[in-house]
């Protein structure tokens, strides 16, 4: 790849991980909308977006957890389940045009939850959320999680505000962690029908890591920009349906 191509990319790349790391996310969903614009193979898309959200969920995680915004009690019942069906998902390989579809489609639904978290509000009390709605949730989530190469955040953390389980910067903290077990799992899973990881993974690591750090900093002890979630919603937009239609 001419770093004509590698250069643009990792400035998108660091964007995006700045922007997802301050609500808790790893940008899984940001890194798939870049690919997608930029042509990339859906076989090299899912593990490249899986090792870079990684690299963003783990700086995100040690953030959020320095700043006492995480709570095991919400986090464990979702992963429990969540990291087998991740690992599943991930050993699974869709047909090329299949997986664009699916993720186009998780691309648009990323869009929505983008828009519509930066005008939320914050919630009132919350309660914790029972076993029998967590593990079926995290099961599904999980799963989706491997197959289409994200870490399942931009799925856990619009349930967990709209039903009352956690508020806002607490629902972060767990994101992040959950981001990490499900990235992992996922990526080991896909191990076996890899095609290639980039050769300017590297480079887009460091500015992931860079902007992941620069992000969940931020977010850990302050409130979100809505007006660059806004504009993400709109890169989501374009992206999803390019890869649906094109």
């Amino acid at each position: 790849m001419p770093l004509s191509e590698t250069l643009p990319i990792a400035l998108l790349f660091f964007a995006m991980a700045a922007l997802y790391a301050s609500v808790g996310h790893a940008g899984a969903s940001g890194y798939l909308a870049a690919m997608g614009l930029f042509g990339f193979a859906p076989a090299v898309m899912r593990p490249t977006a899986l090792a870079l959200n990684i690299v963003v969920a783990l700086v995100a995680t040690v953030r959020f957890q320095r700043a006492g915004l995480f709570s095991w009690s919400l986090f464990w019942p979702f992963a429990v389940v969540s990291i087998p069906a991740a690992f599943a998902g991930g050993a699974l390989v869709l047909p090329a045009r299949g997986y664009r579809i699916l993720v186009g489609t998780v691309l648009l639904y990323a869009a929505v939850w983008m828009f519509q978290s930066a005008r939320e509000n914050a919630p009132g009390a919350t309660r914790p959320p029972p076993l029998r709605a967590a593990l079926p949730v995290g099961l599904i989530i999980g799963f989706l999680s491997g197959l289409t190469g994200v870490g399942g955040g931009i799925f856990l953390s619009p349930i967990l505000i709209y039903r009352g389980w956690a508020e806002t910067r607490v629902t972060s903290g767990v994101a992040a962690a959950f981001i990490l077990v499900n990235s992992i799992a996922g990526f080991l899973g896909n191990i076996g029908g890899m095609a290639e990881i980039p050769p300017g993974i590297s480079l887009w690591a460091i500015a992931v890591l860079v902007g992941g750090w620069i992000g969940a900093s931020y977010g850990s002890t302050h409130a979100p920009t809505p007006v660059l979630r806004r504009i993400l919603s709109a890169v989501l937009v374009i992206a999803g349906v390019k890869l649906i239609l094109f």
